[in-house]
């Protein structure tokens, strides 16, 4: 059986919760559809010892801030989980969890959501699947030959895993300097980091809150069609959290350029040196979750589907929201969807 709503919301994380928030306020009807079992989004997935870049303060969903997490100045990923629990359950959103959305398509003046608990007949969707279920992992020469354990920033949780192991962490952003740092601050692993091109620390005084700022001011600036964005620096460069901080003054921290390629039992350099490694962490990022998409047609380059705003250009009933700065300034992160999230909003409630 078809059922009817306003809005379909596709994925219940951070991104979804927003959405559900400032639907909530509009007074329309809908539903998130949710493929995860627990409430977390992709937070409840991340490694122990994770932090947020900012304070609690500085990254709530709107309409309630995030307490503070003791004595911590950037609360965990635990108590990141537990603030969007608590939040679901403070708005009284309609999340359906466990289910999986398949397919969304044109369905006359509304859009069909297929998932495998049933189908949907809406007004509009707003996706909000973010990226975390689309790990990239580059085409290294040699990945297919290496004999030791490969895994990517989705499967690692902690330094334990890899006790008087040699291992080799791969990139050079946020996630991949985090996890190094985590690893060579424990003492039992032999680390080897290496990048595309020399690490970028941030400044020790800036953290998320700054960066929302960047992102803010350079996504205003080209919109009125400037190129000098005049940001601190680029979203990529790596914010130096305590943990980095630490293992980054004691000398732990250091790069190393890329490798050639992987060999049976470890690496081989540009030099043509090789070293053994019995593990390697692929810290390479992601790609957009949009699979469920693919029926209306809409991809552009680079796997985005081009959008004004959270709107897709060749869809108007259809917003994305959460995964990146081309759907919103600092849309992925927890202070800046709300934002767009009410945008988004505001545009489905004008839909005729």
């Amino acid at each position: 059986m078809t059922q009817q709503t306003d809005v379909v919301v596709v994925g219940g994380g951070q991104a979804g919760l927003a959405a559900g928030y400032h639907l909530r306020r509009q007074g329309l009807d809908f539903v998130i559809l949710d493929a995860e079992a627990a409430p977390g989004g992709s937070w409840q997935h991340m490694w122990d010892s994770l932090h947020l870049f900012s304070p609690a303060e500085h990254s709530s969903l709107p309409g309630r801030l995030m307490p503070a997490q003791g004595g911590e100045t950037y609360p965990g990923a635990g108590h990141v989980v537990d603030y969007l629990a608590d939040y679901e359950k403070r708005y009284d959103l309609p999340v359906q969890r466990g289910t999986r959305v398949d397919a969304v398509r044109r369905d006359a003046d509304r859009l069909l959501v297929e998932a495998d608990s049933g189908t949907w007949r809406a007004r509009a969707v707003i996706s909000a699947t973010g990226i975390w279920s689309r790990p990239f992992l580059p085409a290294v020469p040699g990945r297919s030959v290496f004999t030791g354990r490969q895994l990517h920033t989705v499967n690692y949780r902690c330094p334990a895993d890899f006790a008087d192991q040699r291992v080799i962490v791969v990139g050079g952003g946020n996630s991949g300097a985090q996890i190094a740092a985590d690893l060579a601050l424990d003492g039992r692993v032999e680390v080897t980091w290496v990048t595309q091109r020399p690490p970028r620390f941030l400044p020790d005084d800036i953290d998320g809150r700054a960066l929302f700022d960047v992102a803010t001011a350079r996504r205003r600036a080209l919109d009125v069609g400037r190129t000098d964005t005049g940001g601190v620096a680029s979203l990529g460069d790596i914010v130096a959290v305590p943990p980095v901080r630490a293992a980054r003054d004691a000398g732990l921290l250091t790069a190393k350029p890329m490798f050639a390629q992987l060999a049976p039992t470890g690496l081989r350099w540009a030099d043509g040196n090789q070293s053994d490694a019995d593990a390697v962490i692929w810290c390479t990022g992601f790609r957009p979750a949009l699979s469920h998409l693919a029926p209306l047609n809409l991809r552009g380059p680079r796997g985005h589907i081009p959008t004004d705003g959270t709107r897709a250009l060749g869809e108007p009933r259809l917003h994305l929201l959460g995964y990146g700065d081309w759907t919103g300034p600092a849309s992925a992160t927890l202070i800046g969807v709300g934002r767009t999230a009410r945008d988004a909003v505001r545009a489905i409630a004008q839909l005729s």
